[in-house]
């Protein structure tokens, strides 16, 4: 099983949400549905622009919270090293 580590965002360099899950698919979709946390649902982050995929849940949960500590510009840079135009990945997941 697969453990991940993604980011959500508003727009283009806006809301930044970071979150853990074993099941990436569904809990974006949760997110998008506004069924996911008050947060996102507050502040419409639902586009999918980054992930990580960790094999244990513990190695997951360690690299969000390191994330979640990061400065704004430092996600910044990470995002648009893996997704230069914060493309929505989320329909990439249902292929």
């Amino acid at each position: 099983m697969a453990f991940y580590v993604y980011v959500l965002a508003s727009r283009q360099r806006g809301t930044l949400y970071t979150g853990v899950t074993s099941d990436l698919a569904r809990r974006v979709h949760e997110h998008r549905e506004k069924t996911g946390s008050g947060f996102t649902r507050r502040y419409d982050v639902t586009r999918l622009i980054y992930y990580e995929t960790y094999e244990t849940p513990d190695e997951a949960i360690r690299r969000e919270k390191r994330l979640k500590r990061w400065p704004r510009d430092w996600k910044i840079r990470t995002i648009e090293a893996f997704n230069p135009d914060w493309r929505d990945l989320y329909e990439d997941l249902n292929r």
